[in-house]
């Protein structure tokens, strides 16, 4: 009899690979079939141009920019990106 375990959909894409993985984030569990799916799934957005904050960003009450040019455009003239 085989003790094989099931192999779970990625919650991104809905792929079943046999190399996925399972992140736990603020104490929930998800299941993605690659870094790609799982920066798509729990990276921030940045809050100008939309794009997935996969570095540090910077944040400012509450509102993340992937950078401090989207924080400019948005506004916030006060952020500077780290160095």
């Amino acid at each position: 009899m085989s003790t094989t375990p099931e192999l779970q959909p990625c919650e991104t894409c809905g792929n079943t690979y046999d190399k996925a993985f399972t992140v736990i984030a603020a104490g929930a569990r998800h299941h993605f079939d690659s870094i790609e799916c799982a920066a798509h799934a729990l990276a921030p957005v940045c809050g100008h141009c939309g794009c997935r904050i996969l570095g540090h960003g910077v944040e400012n009450e509450g509102s993340l920019f992937c950078c401090a040019h989207c924080a400019r455009e948005s506004g916030e003239h006060r952020l500077v990106d780290r160095s």
